[in-house]
């Protein structure tokens, strides 16, 4: 009987002993292990020293590769190979820059790379011959869709801020949609909002905000307020927003030529000048104080006629926006346009300074109808241009879909209503 269950047992160690053989004995399935590239300015950088750093005060692009054992002559060879595609004398303080290195023991520098701006890069290569070309990273647009409803209290921003949406939306809706249809510091509990916009990405990762707004919806006082993003002029690259009726939300002029500034003193043919010693003399313009370097912008649409300096006046910007209208924009401590220049309504033209005659830092603002000037605070402004009748039949076709995807985004007060991030455009 025991020998019986010892033979039992050596026939199960046997058995299991040939299976574990055949497990081992079992070919393995390998994994494909597929390592991501690490792609950036066209260069694999997995293949080299990856040197980053930004623009220093003093800094030169010949002392930054002396820096990284590049020889002068050397330095001097590829700046003037790349100098017709680059110069090298434009590198700006504080802007970014790489350096790809050989993995050697001096770590030698094969590609200089600089970065203007977040978008676009210039590349001088020379490892292998020397050249310099432009390039951009990659952009991507994701359309999104957002609701709320502004409770006691609070105003768009507070309600934006609860949603963790960038407060770049509420100054679109603000100050450049509905400036002059809604006054967005007397919003009321239970107004309502629904929005289409766009979030801007670079390499698919780097959030830069929001680019622009598709279209609108808000609902003040019970009324309600659509807005249709539409180019009326690809030419000029005008772009503006209507209603669902085609009329445009804008009027012709903005009331000051300063986001952030104060009515200081207005129109007075009859006004004592501190400057003059208080004695009475016509002030024709009206002043809006604010700090030296506060931008001045173009409070419509128009063409530089004078951007120069000349006696009281200091340096100053003449607009004439058609054969009716004109602005004079004076004191600037700098001008950002010049003569001939279109400028849009909102661009900016130059900075708050105190050239000329003038007590303080100001912009003093000029208005002209028909060649004389006036109070641009008692004149009766006309609209914004509205759409052409060859474009309007466009317009109402193109907003039909666009309206029903407003309509149909449901509005909860305590949610956002976000799309699937579908990307609408990708630009190489």
């Amino acid at each position: 009987m025991h020998l019986r269950r010892l033979l039992g047992l050596i026939i199960c160690i046997a058995f299991f002993s040939c299976n574990d053989k055949k497990i081992e004995d079992a070919p393995k399935e390998e994994l494909a292990i597929v390592k991501k590239e690490h792609i950036e300015f066209g260069f694999n950088l997995d293949n080299y020293i990856v040197k980053r750093d930004t623009i220093k005060k003093g800094d030169s692009f010949g002392e930054i590769l002396e820096r990284n054992h590049i020889g002068y002559p050397q330095i001097f060879q590829i700046a003037e190979k790349a100098k017709d595609s680059f110069d090298i004398r434009r590198l700006q303080v504080g802007k970014p820059y790489t350096l790809l290195c050989a993995k050697d023991s001096l770590q030698t520098p094969k590609s200089f790379i600089y970065q203007p701006n977040m978008e676009d890069y210039v590349v001088i290569d020379f490892q292998d011959s020397i050249q310099a070309y432009s390039g951009r990273k990659p952009i991507k647009y994701v359309e999104r869709e957002a609701s709320g409803v502004i409770t006691p209290g609070n105003g768009i921003s507070t309600v934006l801020e609860e949603k963790g949406l960038s407060q770049r939306l509420a100054y679109k809706m603000a100050d450049e949609i509905y400036a002059w249809t809604i006054d967005f510091n007397r919003l009321l509990p239970g107004d309502r909002f629904k929005v289409i916009y766009t979030d801007k990405y670079i390499d698919d990762s780097i959030y830069t905000g929001v680019d622009r707004v598709k279209a609108a919806y808000f609902e003040h006082n019970k009324e309600p307020f659509y807005a249709f993003e539409f180019e009326t002029d690809s030419t000029k690259g005008i772009i503006d927003y209507f209603s669902e009726k085609a009329k445009n939300l804008r009027r012709a002029f903005l009331k000051s030529p300063l986001k952030f500034g104060r009515l200081s003193s207005r129109y007075n043919l009859n006004r004592r000048i501190a400057y003059y010693n208080y004695q009475r003399r016509p002030h024709k313009g009206t002043d809006f104080a604010a700090p030296v370097g506060t931008p001045i912008l173009a409070t419509a649409n128009g063409t530089v006629t004078e951007s120069t300096r000349r006696g009281g006046n200091g340096k100053y910007v003449k607009i004439r926006h058609n054969a009716t209208y004109e602005t004079q924009y004076l004191h600037m401590k700098a001008q950002k346009v010049k003569k001939g220049e279109f400028v849009k309504q909102g661009d900016v033209i130059g900075w708050i300074g105190m050239t000329g005659n003038t007590g303080g830092p100001h912009v003093c603002y000029r208005f002209w109808k028909n060649g004389k000037q006036v109070d641009p605070f008692k004149q009766k402004l006309p609209e914004a241009k509205p759409i052409s009748d060859s474009l309007k039949s466009r317009y109402l076709e193109y907003i039909v879909p666009i309206k029903q995807q407003l309509d149909n985004i449901i509005l909860i007060e305590d949610s956002i209503q976000d799309s699937t991030e579908e990307t609408i455009s990708e630009i190489q």
